[in-house]
């Protein structure tokens, strides 16, 4: 049953005196796939970043509700702990805990459930060769020595191993060759479902193929100036979005 999973009314948010988002409102249900389109420097990392609480961004006026719950003045992991999951742009290296540790660490967390470690690790080893990662990364620090693409996969591992409710999803397929956007988009296919939803920037609409997108946004200068279906990824994808700023 579709329910509204995410609502945001007049979002004003930014960083160091700069207002960034300037009064975006928008809504996700369950079952949704959203896909947020923009020029460089228009808003949407902020605006991900914003959803998730990064301690870095203030919100100014309006509000970011999760499941009918203003969620505007929680914590991160609180908002985590809610359902909430953000793939990075740029994945951060983690010396000295193993991509093991902190997924069962980061899963116990989310789900108040220790998880044992046997059923966890066969678990792991099985998303792991769905992404086409080896096993063995499951032992090396978290993105020490990975190679773009491979920080990439772990950021979906990390989703499905999670299994949020909301995914964030921050170009997530930038940089990646070919193989490696194809074998993102199969990761994202595989975790969305009718039980919860993907918000998704970005400049490579391959990932997109193996998703039904419901909803397209397209932002610039921290606000949203067009709206539409899937077919306004193909209108931006001939005309770019020089004709959207003229208006």
């Amino acid at each position: 049953m579709t329910a509204k999973l995410l609502e945001i009314e007049n979002l004003h948010a930014g960083a160091a005196g700069k207002e960034i988002i300037k009064g975006i409102s928008l809504s996700v249900n369950t079952g949704e796939v959203h896909v947020i389109l923009g020029p460089n420097g228009s808003g949407k990392s902020t605006l991900m970043n914003v959803i998730m609480g990064h301690p870095g961004y203030m919100v100014t006026e309006g509000k970011i509700c999760f499941e009918g719950e203003d969620i505007s003045g929680l914590r991160s992991f609180e908002r985590a702990r809610k359902g909430l999951f953000l793939s990075f742009q740029t994945p951060e290296e983690i010396p000295g805990i193993t991509v093991e540790n902190l997924l069962r660490t980061a899963k116990q967390a989310v789900t108040g459930k220790f998880q044992r470690i046997y059923a966890f690790r066969k678990e792991l080893k099985a998303m792991m060769e769905e992404l086409q990662m080896d096993p063995a990364y499951a032992e090396r620090d978290v993105n020490v020595g990975f190679s773009g693409g491979e920080k990439k996969r772990n950021e979906i591992l990390q989703m499905l191993m999670l299994d949020p409710k909301l995914a964030l999803l921050d170009e997530t397929d930038s940089g990646l060759d070919v193989d490696a956007v194809q074998i993102v988009s199969r990761g994202v296919s595989k975790f969305h479902n009718e039980n919860n939803a993907c918000l998704i920037i970005t400049h490579n609409t391959r990932i997109l193929e193996k998703l039904e997108v419901d909803r397209v946004h397209v932002l610039i200068d921290g606000k949203i100036v067009e709206e539409g279906g899937p077919e306004l990824i193909e209108k931006i994808n001939r005309s770019g979005f020089g004709k959207i700023r003229e208006r």
